[in-house]
């Protein structure tokens, strides 16, 4: 019998359109955990570096404000990144959530998105 294989998320396979050039995409800092192209990310007021986010934090993690384009490991050390930070819309069902989100918190950080410009479809 052959051997299966689940393949991960893919760079950039959750972007339906975004802006032309760079005017979508940002450069960041992430910390906190290894995470797939994707991630719904907040970022922390304090330093100003980016991770999932985390509705319970209340240290500006909470709040949805960009997506992940590649996978990333920041389980060890900080990384640069490329985020998806407006004009933009994404696939709702191939965003990657923090573990244990509620539908309601999902729908939270989608409303979020939207305000920052990133719209799931």
């Amino acid at each position: 019998m052959p051997t299966s294989f689940t393949e991960g998320q893919h760079r950039g396979e959750f972007l339906v359109s975004c802006a032309h050039g760079n005017r979508s995409f940002e450069q960041i800092t992430l910390t906190g955990g290894d995470f797939a192209a994707g991630t719904v990310l907040g970022q922390v007021t304090a330093d100003g570096k980016y991770t999932v986010i985390d509705p319970s934090a209340s240290d500006g993690s909470e709040t949805a404000v960009a997506v992940l384009y590649d996978n990333v490991d920041a389980s060890s050390a900080d990384q640069r990144a490329t985020i998806l930070a407006r004009d933009a819309e994404v696939t709702r069902a191939e965003l990657q959530w923090h573990a244990g989100a509620t539908q309601n918190e999902i729908d939270a950080a989608v409303a979020e998105l939207a305000a920052a410009g990133i719209i799931a479809r």
